[in-house]
């Protein structure tokens, strides 16, 4: 009796140990959890990263290849400046050349953050475990609101222009003599489209 129930106890235990690593490896193939998968490790420097996060994923040539493992900030002292490395990991069968291009991209204005690798073309000089790149430092947001404004701006002197009948833009518009002219221009040539092709004799 005490063996039969030590049977049955044991059946209970697998059955219930089987289900958790069924539920393990579910919840991990959701997450995207890639436990088994091979790579190797290394950092991109930066000045400014605009908010990137642990975890956030690293493409190369538009495909994610890893993640960033590890935010790293540090003073600089010989060149008087804060450094921000990223410790970023890949996949083992992604070869990026020394020479790529690197940077902080965002999925549409404000959306998420993530690793953008452009491969260069030294395939030779692939880089290796622990080796580095520097990256270009994203635009801060403020400073593309300051470039739109200032965009906005011209574009508002020079439709001023064009009120106050300034500029060649303001006096076309406004000019009933250049218009006219124009006009008068265009209708001869519809009448007589073979002076596009006739070339004035230059006096000597």
């Amino acid at each position: 009796m005490v063996f039969g129930k030590t049977k049955l106890e044991l059946k209970v235990g697998i059955f219930v140990f089987i289900g958790l690593v069924i539920l393990v490896i579910f919840i991990l193939s959701i997450g995207g959890f890639k436990t088994w998968s091979s790579g190797y490790r290394i950092n991109i420097n930066f000045n400014f990263v605009n908010g990137i996060k642990v975890g956030a994923p690293v493409r190369f040539a538009g495909v994610d290849v890893g993640a960033v493992k590890r935010i790293k900030l540090e003073f600089v002292p010989q060149e008087n400046r804060s450094n921000v490395q990223l410790e970023v990991w890949i996949r083992s069968i992604i070869k990026i050349p020394s020479d790529s291009t690197v940077w902080v991209n965002t999925l549409g204005l404000l959306g998420e953050k993530y690793v953008e690798i452009i491969p260069g073309a030294d395939y030779v000089n692939s880089l290796t475990d622990n080796q580095s790149l520097t990256g270009i430092d994203p635009l801060p947001i403020h400073e593309i609101f300051n470039r739109a404004e200032n965009i906005m701006r011209n574009l508002d002197e020079g439709l001023a222009q064009i009120r106050n009948k300034e500029g060649s833009l303001g006096k076309l518009v406004y000019d009933d003599k250049l218009y006219n002219e124009l006009e008068a221009l265009v209708t001869d040539v519809r009448k007589n489209p073979w002076k596009l092709f006739f070339k004035t004799k230059e006096k000597k």
